[in-house]
């Protein structure tokens, strides 16, 4: 399990969560923590602040979707992740690049981009 001494912290809402921690324990990283929010509206700035003083060994903070970036809940939550952040801190996006439609249309492709969204939000 991860410490507070995490060197990244991601966080993340739905199924991708899942996905995320499969991948955390096959690949043993210790130093990645997985926070996943439900309630994004209100967003829960007190919580998120509180998470991000536990964790403030964190260097990068990342938010992981399933969505493309010009949907779901990044362009709502980067603004309010962004403004409580330390000095030393860095905001990163994982997930599927911009796009006029919710999907790929193709199941091989939504997968393969899955599985590319969840090794980004890792590395």
């Amino acid at each position: 399990f991860p410490t507070r001494r995490s060197s990244d912290l991601i966080f993340t809402s739905g199924k991708v969560y899942y996905d995320l921690l499969e991948q955390r324990r096959e690949k043993k990283l210790s130093h990645i923590a997985i926070i996943r929010i439900e309630q994004l509206y209100p967003f829960p700035e007190e919580l998120t602040r509180k998470l991000l003083k536990n964790y403030s060994a964190a260097k990068e903070v990342i938010w992981c979707q399933e969505e493309p970036e010009n949907q779901g809940a990044w362009p709502a939550v980067q603004a309010s992740l962004q403004a409580l952040l330390s000095n030393g801190q860095t905001l990163r996006y994982a997930g599927r690049p911009s796009s006029a439609s919710p999907a790929v249309g193709y199941h091989s492709v939504h997968e393969k981009q899955q599985h590319e969204l969840v090794n980004q939000a890792l590395t």
